[in-house]
């Protein structure tokens, strides 16, 4: 059997951690090449033992390497064209959220994904790590309706705050990384998203004077259910209260504490945004005397991966959604559905005015 042909597109973060999981994956697949348009291949293919080829321009590698999947971690304006471009070759896509800039966007590319009957696996990494897959599950046994409270503020500064300036070019920080939150929340409540509405502050001329770069969202669900999430990028940002991952019901609630990863001066580092350590689960029974009848239970799962880990989940998982013929159809609802909701969230901070889904 021959190896599955990848070209990786986006040697940044992202883009680098998921080339390192192809490379130590070699036995399934071989890189084709590395795409950037500044130096990051370079680096990338020098820590990779410089074994593949280097491109420019994106169409160029895709017309010369004649991949069979491309993985695309660029910057969220070009993943609609670079994703139909690659759908259109032929090949199967592996894409960093968002799935798109636009809503229309991302339903073009589901689209023709569907059209021409190949795989696209959209990275929502928390999807792939066992102790949140656990805080979801544990969630759903507090009763109706919950309360999700979540955020994820960054202390940016040196080489993370030219990638989030760059970023907020095009989107702001809660459609960025609210989409993984908002994935979170509707598989928590399995319910609808019916209302949002969010706030939002530019703090710093660094960035295009339509954006902002703190933000804060409200979204209601049709089960009553509600939840709130907020992010803020750049190196004005506190990071007093940056990690908070929690969810409570009439039952209770359930909590992740990373008190390694919510330490300062880690809010901007990319392997703590995934660490969980351990969840607190309280019991909200009570006695005749309304004293609590159980104590707290603390869950620690064994399997903690790191964040170079959880990208080798994903692309495990992308290259067997490949080999199996998976059916993705859920998987792309959700994407679209999520990026739905943050742009909503979104268009709530420019106008000012709640937004009915």
């Amino acid at each position: 059997m021959s190896k599955l042909k990848i070209l990786v597109v986006g040697c940044g973060n992202m883009g680098a951690s998921h080339a390192k999981a192809y490379h130590e994956l070699n036995e399934e697949v071989v890189i084709c090449g590395l795409v950037s348009t500044g130096k990051s291949k370079e680096v990338l293919n020098a820590a990779l033992g410089n074994k593949y080829p280097l491109y420019t321009d994106y169409y160029t590698a895709l017309k010369e390497t004649q991949p069979d999947a491309v993985c695309i971690s660029t910057y969220p304006d070009t993943h609609e064209a670079y994703s139909i471009a690659a759908l259109e070759q032929g090949c199967h896509v592996f894409l960093e959220k968002p799935i798109a800039s636009t809503a229309a966007g991302a339903e073009r590319v589901v689209e023709v994904a569907k059209k021409v009957n190949k795989k696209v696996v959209v990275g929502y990494i928390l999807r792939h790590h066992p102790s949140w897959q656990k805080f979801i599950e544990v969630a759903q046994t507090m009763g109706k309706p919950l309360v999700m409270r979540m955020n994820l503020n960054q202390q940016s500064h040196g080489y993370m705050w030219d990638v989030h300036r760059n970023l907020m070019k095009t989107l702001s920080p809660i459609v960025d990384c609210a989409v993984h939150y908002i994935d979170v929340m509707c598989q928590m409540t399995a319910a609808k998203p019916v209302q949002v509405s969010a706030i939002g502050v530019r703090l710093t001329d660094d960035i295009p004077e339509d954006n902002y770069n703190y933000g804060q969202l409200q979204i209601r669900f049709d089960d009553g259910s509600v939840g709130w999430y907020e992010a803020g990028w750049g190196p004005m940002v506190s990071d007093t209260a940056f990690f908070i991952k929690d969810v409570f019901g009439p039952k209770g609630s359930v909590s992740i504490v990373a008190d390694k990863a919510s330490a300062a001066g880690e809010s901007d580092t990319i392997d703590s945004h995934t660490k969980t350590e351990k969840l607190k689960v309280h019991h909200a029974a009570i006695d005749e005397d309304n004293e609590f009848i159980k104590p707290d239970d603390w869950i620690h799962l064994k399997d903690e991966p790191d964040h170079q880990e959880l990208c080798n989940r994903e692309q495990r998982y992308f290259l067997d959604a490949i080999a199996n013929n998976t059916d993705l159809t859920a998987h792309l609802e959700d994407a679209v559905n999520s990026l739905k909701v943050a742009l909503a969230c979104d268009e709530s901070v420019k106008t000012g005015k709640v937004v009915t889904l």
